[in-house]
């Protein structure tokens, strides 16, 4: 198994322990191990509130809710044609280039599922790891395309229209990267996305999840997500955490409301 740089995660079974500061290359960043099902510490329940409302309030997660809810053939498709799409941060996930710039992912055949504009395909992509991007819509594969053609590393990623539930890949993945899919699913389809992760990656990959909103909102998307919503249909494949921590370089607005989790198969059961 590969070994993951100690100044970022803890190992699966040491995480009950208190919060912890590590020095990272040019700045300290702050880590805090959780004990997986317990999300909710002591005093953050007004932290929970306000996430929960920020949630149901921004305007556009109430436009999207109403597309993607009204048309579920053609939902997505609206929803990035009248711009309606409060997950796309127009930039690349911090945490992720943070991870590639200190080689901290797995190289070799990287998959996006739901990649939106492409901006974390393009953040991974490099000689060592050829990134595929994957969205339902064909507007966000057009824009995707359009921000990233004519970029230096160009060569080492792709971009495909096509629904990740039922795409046959040529080739498996070495890792596999989760950030706002997970939690744009209906919830009753959580045990076949992971499936889809099961048949789509190597026995040996990595799958990287970065949880979010963790929160108690009501309806979706993005509906509400926990830990225990991951263990619960990974754990019967035989994914087991490597790590899960809070993610200390999320985006201010959802700073409290993310994890950061990295799985691996149980090699006894492989």
């Amino acid at each position: 198994m590969r070994l993951l740089s100690p100044a970022l995660f803890f190992p699966a079974g040491n995480l009950q322990r208190k919060i912890r500061v590590f020095s990272f290359p040019a700045r300290n960043i702050g880590v805090r191990a959780t004990k997986p099902g317990m999300e909710k510490n002591r005093g953050e329940g007004s932290k929970q509130e306000g996430v929960e409302s920020r949630i149901q309030s921004n305007p556009r997660v109430v436009k999207a809710q109403q597309l993607v809810n009204s048309d579920s053939s053609d939902g997505w498709e609206k929803a990035w044609e009248e711009g309606a799409t409060p997950w796309d941060l127009g930039q690349p996930t911090p945490v992720m280039v943070h991870l590639h710039q200190i080689g901290a992912l797995p190289k070799g055949r990287a998959l996006v599922p739901g990649c939106g504009s492409g901006y974390d395909v393009v953040a991974m992509a490099c000689p060592e790891r050829y990134v595929v991007g994957l969205d339902i819509s064909e507007k966000a594969i057009r824009k995707a395309v359009e921000l990233s053609s004519s970029l230096p590393n160009a060569d080492y990623f792709t971009f495909l229209k096509a629904d990740f539930f039922t795409w046959q890949p040529t080739n498996l993945f070495d890792l596999i990267f989760d950030y706002t899919f997970f939690c744009a699913i209906e919830p009753d389809m959580r045990s076949a996305w992971a499936q889809r992760i099961s048949d789509l990656l190597k026995p040996d990959g990595e799958l990287i999840t970065l949880m979010f909103p963790i929160s108690d909102h009501v309806g979706g998307p993005p509906y509400k997500v926990s830990v225990s919503d991951y263990e619960e249909v990974l754990h019967p494949l035989g994914f087991k955490a490597i790590s899960i921590v809070h993610n200390e370089l999320a985006v201010k607005p959802r700073k409290g409301k993310e994890m950061l989790g990295r799985w691996k198969k149980s090699l006894s059961l492989l």
